[in-house]
Formats: structure tokens, C-alpha cells, sequence
């Protein structure tokens, strides 16, 4: 699309439509500002990819406007894209509050990336640019230091939200009601605002209802207590702790992300208490009333510590039989079903297991509900509203929250990743679009998985691969032997061994066909492929990927 000279521009390359993936840009004539580089972990459906990130094709044609990269707080879905990022588009620097660069900063040394820009900002910091600033406001949410992130541009002030909830009793500092306001009284243009728990009623649970909980459930048991909880929920983490030490517990950590959280909470004084943590050797000598269990693994993640334990397959440690398992978590969408096949294990172990609907208190969400999100909208008062950082049907439900809060319907954008806004004056309206999209991360390959490779990977999951293994003399113009048929996934060898053979048979008759008139080895796999498919969706329904290899045996060539 074309951009018109002092005129602004905001989109998202990520975050719109799905929840994670969160990138926001604000762009002025030579100045982009970058909000949030975070990422999506997969589902079952992407066999074999690691993170799902954005599409950067807009920022590498740009990168000369590119200001800097503003992260509003530390989770991954926040800033799980960086080292991908930084290894395709130059950044010129990093601004982060404090958790959030503490985990940045473990996150780069990880993968030996050298990163020298990473500043760290507090409320109080503005940084001015040519034509634009960036200024923060403190929000409350599941891990320290989150904030939402002011852009002001010659056309007006973008208030994005980052991820928020109002809690007037939390555990850490209370959002800053004032400074929200006085943004409000001074005018907001568009106002971004995070869409998560749109769809959910009333107020969020407050974070103090939890310690209560917890409280509770550790005074109710004098079992072994395993708590599966998010790693990067710093606030509950803290929870824990300060339980464990007044009824006289010592802590075991299992799973890296959780090790790593906790360690750097405590080396930033956002966690106390650091004699209470113990090895796994120490934690299973332990009585059981002694002893918890801190762990991965409350989205049913196969390889996740929670995961193993019910499955028994965890180096470390085992269940006993009176153990209490805890999930302090809810369910993020798509991982209903993952979630129940690890609990299912855990019961059939005659494990006792608290959810969050069995113990209601045992998790506050991080993210606001409608009225939450009301409050913000009626603090803010913006002229033009755009929900993100959600499903299609929570941006939806967002912007009729908006509407119901005086923000005329005309004025709200529920839009996609790559729609573009363009502000001139105080007004706002559609614009075009830019490039964006998904790319997949396979171990350190950035979009080299195509979305062929992923049909590929579906097929052999679901149905299989057979391999046509062909003996040839190339220069004689001869098949030596029958084909051999190799199979992964596709029937079980001994029970069909008549199916194989006629497989085999098939496979000869194509190629002896073909050589008659002279060899082509296009055309003799097509042939091979077309012939045996034809027969295996006939005779079985299914559809594996056939795979011709042609040797020439004098030679030693494989086609």
C-alpha cells in the first residue's frame, strides 16, 4: 500500500484473531515503533514446529524507521519472538521494564545471541524520537512491571493497554489509576485494548483470594502438595512461596522455564525465601507434609514435568499414592483436551486433583472480564477504538463492549493481522494493508516449513508413507527385481502381507509398461504414485505419501 507523508499509520503483525503472537506498530513518516515481539506455541496440528512468530517481510523492507522495540511485560507470548526478530531485522534497541529484561536478557544468553541495546524503562521515563514519543503507565497483571505503552504522533496519542486487569487488592504494586486518567483527560485518539476475557462477565478474581486459597489447602493436607502452574506467573509463584514458609515447607522446581523464572524473581527481589528451595534428592528424602512440588506443565504439555509425572516417565521423581496435584491455572483455548488426558492419568494413579473449577480460588486470571474492561475504556475515553490481542469473537464481543461504553460504532476497528489504520488529524479510518502472516519455527529454521512441508507432515501423521524401493538396470532398460515396499505408519507388515504383495505387483507392471518405450524417470514414478494410490484409497480409504526411489544398481545412482 502506499503511505502518505505526514500522515500515521498502526497495525498489528501479530496478535489479531488468535491470542499471542502480540507485535503493534506505530509508524510517522521515517519512525516506526515497535510494541511487543511475542510468539504462539503450537498446537498438535503443527507437527514438528517449535514457536509460531510473525511475518517480518514489512519491518526488513523498513528497518531504517524502525525507533526501537517497546515490550509492555515479560511473558512469552510478549516477547518470545525476540531472538527470531533480532536474527532477521535490526533493531536499534530493546526498551523493557525490569522483569521483562531480566528475561530477555536469559533468553539471548540462551541461544549466544549479543545484544547490547536493551534498556530498561519505568512509568516515569518518556523517550522522545524526531516527531513521536513513547511514554508507559503501570497496569496490574500476572507478572511484575507490566505497563501499558503511550505513542504520541503530530496526529494524535495511541494508547495501547498491553496485558491488564484492575485488582484493588493485588499482590504487587495497583495499576496507576491516576496517570490512566490524566491520559484520558488529555485527550486519546485510539485506544488498544487487550481483548482476552472479553467474552467472561463481571470482574476478574482478585490475586489476594488466591493466597487465601492456598492457605486453606495447604492447612487442609498434610500430604505431598504438587502445584502445576504458569512459570511466568511471577505473583502466584510468590503465593507459593510465602505459603510454603508459613506452614513449613521446602520447595522442589521442576522444568526449566520454572527454574529459570524463579531465579531470576528472586535475584530481582520479587521472590523471598530463597533457603526454602531444595534439590530433588533433598525433596524425596523429605517427609510428605515437609515437602512441594512447584512444576510445568498446566496445559497437558506432553514433555512438560507434569506431563511425565503422570505418565511415570519423569527421571526425579515419582507420585505416591496420598499426593495432592493442584492445578493454580485455566485452560488456554484449544488445550481443553491435552489438559484432561493428563488429569484422567493422574486419577487413574488415585491422585487428588484440584482444578480451578473444583477450587474456584486456587487461579485469578491475569486479564481483565467486561467490567474490567469498561473501566479502562471509560478512564481512557478515546475517540476511536481497536480491540487486539484475541480470538475474532473476543475482538468482536471487545468492541460492542466499546460501544455499550459511548465510543460510536463507526469508531471501532475489529480488524486482522496486516490491516492498516491511518490517522491524520485526530481522524481514523481504514487504509489498506501490509504484509502479514505466520512463520514457523523449526529448531533454529525460521520459515523454511512451508505450508507443503506441513500437509506433508499431516499426511504421514494420519495416514502414513510408503516407499517404492526399484532395482534397475538403466542402461539395459531392465527391472531386475519386483519393487520392494517399505512402509511407516501405514498398515501393520504382518497382518497384510497379501496387500503388500499386490502392492508390489502393481508397482512392476507400472514400470514394466513404461520401459517398453523407453526409460523416463518422471514419468515411471508418476506412474508408480498415480497406480498405487488409486489402489490403497480404493481398497483402504487411505491416502499415504508414496515415495518412488529409482536405483540403478550398476551405478549405484538413486533417482
Amino acid at each position: 500500500m502506499k503511505f502518505y507523508k505526514d500522515t500515521s499509520y498502526i497495525f498489528a503483525l501479530g496478535g489479531l484473531g488468535e491470542v499471542g503472537k502480540n507485535m503493534y506498530c506505530v509508524m510517522h513518516n521515517d519512525e516506526i515503533i515497535i510494541i511487543d515481539a511475542g510468539v504462539i506455541f503450537p498446537g498438535s496440528e503443527l507437527m514438528g514446529i517449535d514457536y509460531v512468530i510473525q511475518d517480518y517481510t514489512f519491518l526488513k523492507e523498513n528497518e531504517s524507521k524502525i525507533k526501537g522495540l517497546f515490550i509492555t511485560h515479560g511473558h512469552e507470548d510478549h516477547i518470545g519472538a525476540i531472538p527470531f526478530l533480532l536474527s532477521e531485522v535490526n533493531i536499534p534497541a530493546i526498551y523493557a521494564p525490569n522483569q521483562a529484561a531480566a528475561l530477555i536478557k536469559k533468553k539471548l544468553e540462551d541461544r549466544s545471541i549479543k545484544y547490547n541495546n536493551l534498556f530498561v524503562y519505568n512509568e516515569k521515563n518518556v523517550y522522545k524520537f524526531k516527531e513521536v514519543s513513547v511514554e508507559f503507565y503501570r497496569t496490574t497483571h500476572s507478572i511484575p512491571d507490566s505497563h501499558g505503552v503511550v505513542v504520541h504522533t503530530p496526529n494524535g496519542t495511541v494508547v495501547t493497554t498491553g496485558d491488564f486487569k484492575f485488582d484493588l487488592t493485588p499482590i504487587g504494586p495497583i495499576a496507576d489509576l491516576h496517570k490512566i486518567a490524566r491520559l484520558g483527560s488529555k485527550g486519546v485518539t485510539l485506544l488498544l485494548s487487550d481483548s482476552t476475557n472479553a467474552l467472561n462477565e463481571g470482574v476478574s478474581n482478585s490475586e489476594s483470594k488466591v493466597d487465601d486459597a492456598l492457605d486453606e489447602l495447604f492447612t487442609r493436607h498434610d500430604s505431598r502438595i504438587i502445584i502445576a502452574t504458569f512459570a511466568s506467573n511471577i505473583y502466584r509463584l510468590k503465593h507459593i512461596v510465602d505459603t510454603c514458609k508459613r506452614h513449613g515447607r521446602k520447595i522442589a522446581v521442576f522444568g526449566r522455564s520454572m527454574e529459570n523464572n524463579i531465579e531470576i524473581s528472586i535475584e530481582g527481589g520479587y521472590i523471598k525465601h530463597k533457603e526454602l528451595f531444595v534439590t530433588p534428592d533433598e525433596a524425596n528424602k523429605l517427609p510428605s507434609n515437609k515437602i512441594c512440588i512447584l512444576c510445568t506443565g498446566t496445559q497437558g504439555e506432553p514433555l512438560a514435568a507434569l506431563s511425565r509425572l503422570a505418565n511415570g516417565t519423569h527421571k526425579h521423581i515419582k507420585l505416591r499414592s496420598d499426593d495432592i496435584v493442584v492445578f493454580s491455572s485455566s485452560a488456554i483455548p484449544g488445550n481443553a483436551l491435552s489438559i484432561s488426558r493428563t488429569i484422567n492419568r493422574l486419577y487413574l494413579k488415585g491422585i487428588t486433583v484440584y482444578t480451578n473449577t473444583s477450587l474456584s480460588d486456587i487461579h485469578a486470571s491475569g486479564h481483565g472480564n467486561e467490567e474490567e474492561l469498561k473501566w479502562m475504556i471509560r478512564l481512557i475515553n478515546p475517540k476511536y477504538f481497536m480491540p487486539f490481542h484475541g480470538e475474532y469473537r473476543m475482538l468482536k464481543k471487545h468492541a460492542d463492549i466499546a460501544v455499550s461504553c459511548d465510543v460510536p460504532r463507526e469508531n471501532t476497528f475489529v480488524l486482522g493481522n496486516g490491516d492498516v489504520l491511518s490517522m491524520k488529524n485526530g481522524v481514523i479510518k481504514k487504509a489498506g494493508y501490509v504484509q502479514a502472516g505466520d512463520n514457523y519455527v523449526d529448531g533454529n529454521r525460521i520459515g523454511e516449513v512451508s505450508s507443503a512441508v506441513m500437509r506433508d507432515r499431516k499426511i504421514m501423521a494420519n495416514d502414513g508413507i510408503v516407499v517404492v524401493i526399484v532395482n534397475m538396470d538403466l542402461k539395459e532398460n531392465k527391472l531386475l527385481t519386483t519393487p520392494n515396499i517399505i512402509t511407516r505408519g501405514f498398515v501393520l507388515v504382518n497382518d497384510n502381507i497379501e496387500l503388500l504383495k499386490k502392492l508390489e505387483n502393481i508397482a512392476k507392471d507400472s514400470i514394466n509398461n513404461k520401459i517398453k518405450t523407453g526409460v523416463n524417470y518422471t514419468e515411471i514414478k508418476f506412474d508408480i504414485i498415480k497406480n498405487l494410490s488409486d489402489y490403497i484409497s480404493l481398497h483402504t480409504g487411505r491416502k499415504p505419501i508414496i515415495l518412488p526411489v529409482i536405483m540403478d544398481v550398476k551405478k549405484g545412482v538413486k533417482n
